[in-house]
């Protein structure tokens, strides 16, 4: 088994020395450095750094590992996170009628090539059912309707709050999450879709875009934000196409690079890769 690690992620105005100042303080206090990447915008003058230490003979207690780094913190203006990899990272993922994303990450996780657990799934409709269930993961039915929609949503926040959930996944479900439900776990609600928005919105974008003649086909992931479909995009993929692919290839390729780009969102973010940079993200992949 891998040893316990902290994962630290530091925002802050680009300075000399914090670099120095950071790992020099991991050594005093006997965190011994496994990774650490860095990035500056030279626009902005703003820089970012994530670093990923063994914990197992730290000199310092857990909890008060920031209260010790304070005046480094301080020093620099940094905005600090910090995570611990034993910490558990309980998942929800919701979906509606399509499942290939739902089953893509019951099989991932299943398998443990994505770190945390999978908790839940829960849906407006019942065809994921049988997958969850098959998979040993808890399959909640919580149906919507345009009227029904604030108390679903009541419902939905107090089952995560009671779970623990750390983390909701969105594996094409097809309900536009409430202000209320964002504001709830910001930084914490990854989405996927085409890559054809906003060109292709609105129904049947594969239809549209085969229509189009379109040479390329691409899948998005992202965080949620109140606006929709505009949050932070955390991965991306494309995928050539030709005029020898009918509607039915365009799909089949979308959805494949969906579970993909679904999948490689959900792992950086459970790995503490991504940091939200404004209304982008800086990824330690």
């Amino acid at each position: 088994m891998r040893p316990t690690t902290g994962r630290l992620l530091i925002s802050c105005p680009d300075a000399t020395g914090v670099v120095a100042a950071v790992t020099g303080f991991l050594a005093e206090h006997r965190g011994n450095l496994l990774e650490a990447d860095q990035h500056t915008d030279h626009g902005t003058r703003a820089f970012s750094m994530r670093v990923e230490f063994e914990a197992s003979e730290l000199s310092v207690r857990r909890d008060g590992f920031l209260e010790a780094m304070a005046s480094i913190v301080d020093r620099f203006r940094m905005r600090t996170k910090l995570e611990w990899s034993d910490t558990p990272r309980r998942v929800a993922v919701l979906c509606s009628k399509q499942t290939h994303c739902v089953s893509d990450l019951l099989w991932r996780f299943a398998e443990a090539e994505l770190p945390g657990e999978l908790a839940m799934v829960v849906s407006n409709h019942t065809v994921a059912r049988s997958a969850a269930e098959h998979a040993g993961v808890p399959f909640h039915h919580l149906p919507v309707t345009p009227e029904t929609k604030p108390e679903q949503e009541r419902a939905m926040l107090e089952l995560l709050e009671r779970e623990g959930i750390h983390t909701v996944v969105l594996a094409r479900y097809m309900q536009v999450l409430s202000p209320g439900v964002v504001d709830a776990m910001p930084g914490r609600i990854i989405n996927i879709h085409h890559s054809f928005l906003p060109a292709f919105a609105g129904a049947k974008p594969y239809h549209q875009a085969f229509d189009r003649g379109v040479k390329l086909i691409g899948a998005t992931s992202h965080y949620v934000t109140a606006e929709l479909d505009e949050g932070p995009i955390i991965a991306q993929q494309t995928r050539t196409v030709s005029h020898r692919d009918g509607v039915e290839d365009l799909v089949r390729k979308g959805r494949d690079l969906e579970r993909v780009v679904l999948a490689d969102a959900v792992r950086l973010h459970l790995e503490d890769k991504v940091l939200l940079a404004g209304h982008k993200t800086i990824v330690f992949g």
